[in-house]
């Protein structure tokens, strides 16, 4: 599902005004291996990530957006951070920024597979040969891959 029917609600009412949201990011790592997704909005690679729904765990959301995106099903191990994304406006107008909340998780079971039509290519991919992401997954998988104490906090 690419926008959330919440906020579609939402904008029946804020038109196309600046929304404050909160989403999570999740590094599934497997054998060294980063799972990544290819947008279909945009063409990046990225990690999955998604919007968290009203009343939903964050971690739960972490756990469903991997599962949506990407036919796997994984296990939050860790809280790596939290971030605020740059204000996004997107091409139809609407206007966002995002709490970002950063987990880790392992690899349960299931296939890498497009599981959506938010994606054209899903996949793991070695740490050391993998494509460039955006900024902001950048900080996020490399947060991951050097956890400290306490996470980190932009």
């Amino acid at each position: 599902m690419a926008t959330p029917e919440f906020i579609t609600r939402l904008r029946t009412h804020v038109g196309h005004e600046m929304l404050w949201l909160s989403g999570v990011k999740v590094v599934v790592l497997k054998d060294d291996h980063v799972l990544l997704v290819r947008r279909a909005d945009n063409g990046l690679w990225t990690l999955p990530a998604g919007i968290i729904d009203p009343g939903e765990e964050p971690s739960m959301t972490a756990v469903r957006e991997v599962l949506e995106e990407t036919g796997v099903r994984c296990e939050v191990t860790e809280l790596i951070g939290v971030g605020v994304t740059a204000p996004t406006v997107y091409p139809n107008g609407d206007h966002a920024q995002y709490l970002d909340i950063v987990f880790r998780a392992k690899h349960l079971s299931g296939r890498a597979q497009i599981n959506d039509d938010e994606n054209l290519e899903v996949g793991y991919f070695a740490l050391d040969d993998r494509p460039e992401l955006p900024p902001l997954h950048e900080r996020a998988l490399a947060w991951s891959l050097d956890p400290r104490p306490g996470g980190y906090f932009a």
